[in-house]
């Protein structure tokens, strides 16, 4: 009896709109994909909820199983965000199928992003630089668009704010926080971005190897280029071809470093370095290691910043 009590009173209360705002901001079930874009949407909403992940930590966004959790979590959802089916091709039917009554927020057609071109070939022979605000809707210049868009600290500032307007509208109570706690991360993003910068700066000018072209953003927002990647997508495994464009590249003798992730297929990326006698190093465009929160963006960018130094700095 005393138990329906309490929830008779809960749904009274919820019916007349005497929740507090924390608890409304809750009650509008915010679903996040990746571990980073989670983080910018829980930096926006400190205070007033906490987001739901899906992608598990360590997993990769090309290809993932619905859990039963995840699937209850898009059909509750008030506000799905996700970067779009060039990252996460596995969410883009569950989206459609599940999240019918929510707002859902595609990150990587924001107007004024960096958008780089993905890069051709095992060995990059010159930068490619891509276009800024580019067009909306043109779905086919998307294609040939590096995905790996939050890897540029500039990108997640735009971001802030289009997570902050799509909660404002979903929870207008709470507008105030979400705008000011926009503001705070953007002043955040400014600050971790001049530490980069200072960070990597000894580090130019010595080329090294990636496992997957995954970190162009990084690379062309800090002035430090890759001279190849082995994979051009984790999704796809690099065929013979081009592993041994690779160690061609590797043959002229000024690559210190190959740098694997945890996602992708160590033990290639650890063959290929024993072979040329060069040093493995790790970088992790997602966090596995981070505990997800407001906290693992910066971390994350943070971390890609020292596993560089950890490799390429000199003996």
């Amino acid at each position: 009896m005393q138990r329906w009590i309490m929830t008779a009173l809960s749904a009274a209360l919820i019916a007349l709109g005497t929740f507090s705002s924390e608890s409304r901001a809750e009650t509008v079930g915010v679903v996040a994909s990746i571990a980073p874009l989670h983080s910018l949407v829980a930096r926006v909403m400190e205070g007033r909820g906490t987001p739901t992940l899906l992608l598990p930590p360590g997993a990769s966004p090309h290809d993932n199983a619905l859990r039963p959790s995840d699937a209850a979590a898009l059909a509750d959802a008030g506000l799905v965000i996700w970067m779009g089916p060039a990252i996460e091709p596995w969410l883009e039917r569950p989206i459609t199928a599940l999240a019918r009554n929510a707002t859902v927020l595609r990150l990587n057609r924001t107007e004024g992003l960096t958008r780089l071109d993905l890069r051709e070939g095992a060995a990059f022979e010159a930068e490619d630089k891509g276009d800024d605000d580019q067009e909306d809707g043109d779905e086919a210049h998307q294609d040939e668009t590096d995905p790996h868009l939050w890897l540029d600290p500039r990108n997640a500032a735009l971001w802030l704010d289009e997570i902050a307007r799509a909660l404002a509208k979903l929870d207008p109570d709470s507008a105030d926080t979400y705008m000011a706690n926009a503001e705070a991360g953007r002043t955040e993003l400014a600050a971790l971005e001049a530490r980069i910068e200072a960070r990597v700066a000894p580090l130019r000018g010595r080329p090294f190897i990636v496992l997957h072209d995954a970190f162009h953003y990084f690379e062309d927002r800090f002035d430090i280029e890759a001279a190849g990647a082995l994979a051009l997508s984790d999704a796809r495994p690099p065929g013979p071809a081009r592993v041994a464009q690779i160690r061609d590249r590797l043959r002229q003798g000024d690559i210190r470093c190959i740098f694997r992730e945890p996602q992708g297929n160590a033990k290639l990326a650890e063959r290929v370095a024993r072979d040329a006698g060069v040093e493995i190093g790790v970088l992790d465009p997602l966090g596995a290691a981070l505990a997800p929160g407001p906290a693992l963006y910066p971390a994350l960018i943070e971390g890609l910043a020292d596993g560089l130094a950890a490799c390429l700095n000199p003996l």
